[in-house]
């Protein structure tokens, strides 16, 4: 039975060894074919879902959990984050910094990508700081609105965990979209239960049954349009016969546009 990142998992290695690639395909099941369609990756490079990247954030994430009381959530979100090779994840707080945060710097670490953690106080910063200890210094703190924010400095994150229990969630997420992200970008609200869903602009919705609950969004990436062509794109998905691992690739292709007199 394969282990499911909402569940208690102990795995049989050292945490500090080499992880076989067959033990990489049981870990990101059964949500890696979900996982696998919001991959994200950087404009020259074909996407994929990398359970390379999301396994070893998966393994860091559980090396962290003594300190956090959420890993569950924490280990699912890392995961995701890392096999979508993020490089800009912001997360908006309605309090302090959890668990999520040791998610974001434990996939940083796989990526290198940058996590920015936005809360509504000094209070809620200094405290923020306290519970990160030494992983505080992977983060770059912010105090402000998580909305306002998110349109004029950080319109460029892939990666987007929001608090449903800000009263703004919904706004935060249209924030998101309008963005001008050139890649898409995935967003994550938990806490979701108490809030139900949220309005995403016709964007792909997933609610899943982890911690209080998270919404899964993928933001597709915005067409370009360049001297009368339009990129349009498609995926295909292929199956590794060795390890039965399912890749995920992003064709892209132009299609020229007529202009009429």
């Amino acid at each position: 039975m394969s282990p499911s990142l909402g569940s208690p998992f102990i795995s049989p290695f050292s945490l500090d060894q080499d992880i076989h690639p067959s033990f990489v395909q049981r870990l990101v099941q059964p949500t890696s074919y979900f996982l696998s369609k919001t991959c994200i990756k950087t404009e020259n490079e074909m996407a994929f879902w990398s359970a390379e990247n999301a396994t070893k954030a998966y393994l860091k994430t559980l090396k962290m959990g003594q300190k956090a009381k959420e890993p569950n959530v924490a280990e699912f979100v890392s995961a995701l984050a890392a096999g979508n090779n993020a490089q800009l994840m912001v997360v908006a707080y309605a309090t302090a910094a959890n668990s999520t945060a040791f998610a974001l710097v434990a996939a940083a670490s796989q990526t290198g990508g940058h996590v920015v953690c936005i809360v509504p106080g000094i209070e809620e910063l200094q405290l923020s700081k306290k519970i990160l200890g030494y992983d505080a210094s992977h983060v770059e703190f912010v105090v402000g609105e998580a909305q306002n924010l998110l349109l004029s400095h950080y319109r460029e994150a892939d990666f987007v965990l929001i608090d449903c229990n800000l009263e703004n969630h919904e706004g935060i997420l249209g924030a998101v979209e309008a963005g001008t992200k050139r890649n898409g970008a995935v967003v994550v609200g938990y806490n979701a239960f108490s809030k139900g869903s949220w309005r995403s602009s016709g964007s792909r919705t997933q609610l899943l049954p982890i911690g209080e609950g998270l919404l899964v969004t993928r933001i597709a990436a915005k067409a370009k349009i360049d001297c009368g062509f339009e990129k349009r794109s498609h995926w295909v998905v292929k199956v590794d016969k060795c390890t039965g691992e399912e890749h995920v690739f992003r064709v892209r292709f132009s299609q020229g546009k007529g202009i009429q007199a």
